[in-house]
């Protein structure tokens, strides 16, 4: 098998080395953005407001107390909680909620975010076609942007030390349901409105870090 399919979102585990995103102590929050999920236009889309109140309040974004050794700017998902931390300086964070890979296509590892699209087209795997093949349409040229696209409003692109596309992305989804759950292929999904916020902050390069724990 090829070897970056072998890590892809149809997803067998990186194996990758993980240091230094240990955290200690409670998440103390310090600021929570309940109010920031309702509806956005952006990029000639009308994004549907999110009804918050039915998502677990866990999963709304927050800024929290984080220790780690890790430098401001690193991401840090940690897929068994369903969070995504954003590192900031000073032992904080913005907190995500997320949805996570199934059960068989979860991974973790050690990436970095080589490049980022806003309104990105989806193109789904050959595997992911060969059990779907209603996907056959989109397997050429790809599924254009849009408020139905699986990849959403944005989406953040996952590279291996090597300069290798993992097949990996942080992005958006219209699905805000499976926040919180183990629902998608692999990849990590945030709401519309997260992943907005987070690729605004986000500064690709080899040193815009991320770590995926279990």
């Amino acid at each position: 098998m090829n070897l970056r399919l072998a890590i892809s979102c149809l997803g067998l585990a990186a194996v990758l080395a993980i240091s230094g995103c240990a955290t200690s102590g409670p998440e103390i929050t310090q600021e929570i953005f309940t109010a920031k999920y309702g509806s956005v236009s952006d990029g000639g889309y009308k994004i549907p407001a999110v009804p918050i109140n039915r998502v677990d309040k866990k999963y709304h974004r927050q800024i929290v107390t984080y220790f780690t050794n890790e430098k401001p700017g690193t991401v840090i998902v940690n897929t068994r909680k369903r969070f995504l931390y954003y590192i900031l300086p000073n032992n904080k964070a913005v907190r995500y909620g997320i949805g996570v890979g199934r059960a068989g296509f979860a991974w973790e590892g050690e990436a970095y975010i080589s490049w980022k699209r806003a309104w990105p087209k989806w193109t789904p795997p050959a595997e992911m076609v060969a059990r779907d093949p209603s996907l056959k349409k989109y397997a050429e040229d790809g599924q254009r942007p849009g408020l139905k696209n699986p990849l959403g409003a944005r989406a953040l692109y996952l590279f291996d030390k090597n300069g290798e596309d993992t097949l990996y992305r942080l992005h958006g989804t219209p699905q805000w349901q499976s926040i919180g759950t183990a629902a998608s292929s692999g990849c990590i999904r945030l709401m519309n409105q997260d992943i907005i916020d987070l690729y605004s902050r986000v500064r690709p390069g080899k040193k815009s870090k991320v770590v995926v724990i279990q």
